[in-house]
């Protein structure tokens, strides 16, 4: 692959105002970029997409190991630096550009990424967009809180329950503090991220189910039963709660990715379509 480096469409002061900026630490601790690396287990075979390339401390590292590697990183001096460091490898393309203007391939790819912490959620809506994203799998270095609230048992935002209907996603090893320039103030973990072999849900739902996901979600902490009796009729939440296994008291956080898949798929089964939940007023302006 040719060496590709883009020149940002932005002025300079737009270049001050970006948010790629804020929160990032940059890897340079060689035992935990080797043991990162390994854990991502890549062949010559992978196209691998790497966010906030920084320093290149992990960029030298990932040439080595997968067939094409493409180096994401906004800041220009930064971009020079990472020219000079990987003058001698064919297989990298290295990209100026704003991570969240990206737009990923629909081909497979793998993401190995320490990412700017501020701006970890917008991230991550890019990376787990089920229909226009071909990410296959993820190693991807973020706060930990952050990786908490995407893994827990506990699912309160309409964003996770939706990536969790096509990506598994786990928190990996904690990294030390020192592992980073500058140190973060937060414990850093490692989200691993595999697309499911088999989705909870089709494809083909993935808008109708993040319409739903937006829906089911406005209050997590009201019990379950509120939400089902505002899509299903009484005879068919009873006969859901028997077959789901549901517990109608419990809050609507306390569900599980597998018990929401199922709660969905009932509903165009037997839910007329007019009274599906409507587009949110947020998802109308978007479009």
């Amino acid at each position: 692959m040719t060496r590709n480096k883009r020149k940002p469409s932005y002025h300079k002061a737009s270049c001050e105002k970006t948010p790629n900026f804020s929160g990032q630490h940059f890897l340079h601790h060689p035992g935990t970029i080797e043991d990162i690396v390994n854990c991502a287990k890549l062949s010559r075979e992978d196209v691998v997409i790497e966010l906030g390339a920084g320093k290149g401390a992990l960029t030298t590292r990932l040439v080595q190991k997968a067939g094409k590697v493409l180096a994401i990183e906004y800041d220009p001096k930064l971009v020079e630096r990472l020219i000079r460091k990987t003058s001698s490898y064919p297989n990298i393309s290295i990209i100026q550009q704003d991570i969240l203007k990206l737009r990923f391939p629909k081909e497979k790819f793998v993401v190995v990424s320490n990412i700017p912490y501020a701006i970890t959620t917008p991230i991550m809506k890019l990376l787990l967009a089920p229909a226009s994203s071909g990410l296959e799998k993820g190693m991807i270095v973020m706060e930990k809180g952050a990786a908490r609230r995407f893994t827990s048992a506990s699912i309160r935002s309409d964003y996770v329950l939706y990536w969790r209907m096509f990506f598994d996603l786990q928190m990996g090893r904690t990294l030390p503090r020192g592992s980073f320039t500058p140190p973060p103030n937060v414990d850093s973990v490692v989200l691993v991220v595999k697309r499911r072999t088999t989705p909870i849900i089709p494809y083909k739902h993935h808008s109708l189910f993040k319409r739903f996901a937006e829906w089911v979600m406005r209050h997590p902490d009201v019990p379950l039963n509120m939400v089902l009796k505002s899509i299903f009729t009484p005879p068919q939440i009873k006969q859901l709660r028997r077959r789901a296994e549901l517990d109608a008291d419990m809050s609507v956080s306390m569900l599980d990715e597998w018990k929401w898949g199922e709660i969905f798929l009932t509903m165009i089964q037997v839910v007329p379509k007019p009274f599906w939940p409507k587009p949110s007023r947020h998802s109308r302006k978007k479009r």
